[in-house]
Order: structure tokens, then sequence, then C-alpha cells
């Protein structure tokens, strides 16, 4: 991974809408079903919004049924970063983009093989690079 992104509260501001400021420097959270990535099968890899950072990639999204983008890995060890979340009177572990602090959401223990965990991500704090297209024509 990259150096630490550190930026002051009115760059961030200034760099991302009002929705984005509010999910991945306030730890919002989006309404379900209503981030542009919910129920995208786009291929290529999401980045952070806030930096660009690659975080996961299109081939470990899956369906959760809980209207939110959910992964079952990170794209590679130490793209993500964890804290504990205690807040709402609940006990849950953030997950964070390693190279900015970005809010991304939250990983959960109850997502398919071969991990096990549901990375439950909003759509606000990634951007999709989309798959390179296939030059080779037939």
């Amino acid at each position: 991974m990259t150096d630490k992104i550190v930026k002051s509260d009115a760059e961030w501001r200034a760099q991302l809408t009002p929705e984005q400021y509010k999910v991945c420097r306030q730890k919002g959270t989006e309404r379900a079903f209503t981030g542009k990535y919910h129920d995208s099968k786009a291929p290529g890899v999401y980045v952070c919004t806030c930096c660009g950072q690659p975080l996961f990639d299109a081939d470990t999204k899956f369906d959760s049924g809980t209207g939110w983008p959910s992964f079952w890995q990170p794209i590679e060890p130490g793209a993500v970063a964890e804290e504990e979340d205690r807040s709402f009177f609940m006990r849950r572990t953030e997950v964070l983009c390693s190279r900015c602090d970005s809010h991304l959401g939250h990983v959960f223990p109850d997502g398919p093989r071969p991990t096990g965990l549901r990375y439950c991500m909003n759509s606000a704090s990634l951007d999709l690079r989309p798959a390179p297209a296939d030059d080779k024509k037939d």
C-alpha cells in the first residue's frame, strides 16, 4: 500500500459531494437499495472514492440481499483497515480505506465461501474502474 493521505476537513469537503462527505468522512450510511453499485454486475475494480486506492475486485462481489454492495474479500491484504465500532448500541467491525481512513462500511461473519465474510460497503465510498476492454478481434 502507499503512503497515508491526510487532508483538512475543508479539502475533503471541496473534493467530495455532500453524500460522499457524509458517508466517507462522517461515517454515515446510505439508505439500502439506493447506492449506484448495490446491484451492479459490471467487471472491474472498486476503488476508494476519496483517494483512488484499489479496494475490491468485482469478481468478489455477491448479492447479499442487504441493499448494499457486498464483497467476500478485499483486493489484497492491507487494502482496508478494520476498527471496532460501538455506535448505535451495537458492536460491529468498521471497514476503512487503509490509505486515507475513509469510512467504507462494515464487515460481518455471514458471507459466502471461501472467506465466510461479508464486506458490506457504501456505494458513496466506492468508484468502479471498469475492466479494460478486450482488444482482441475475432
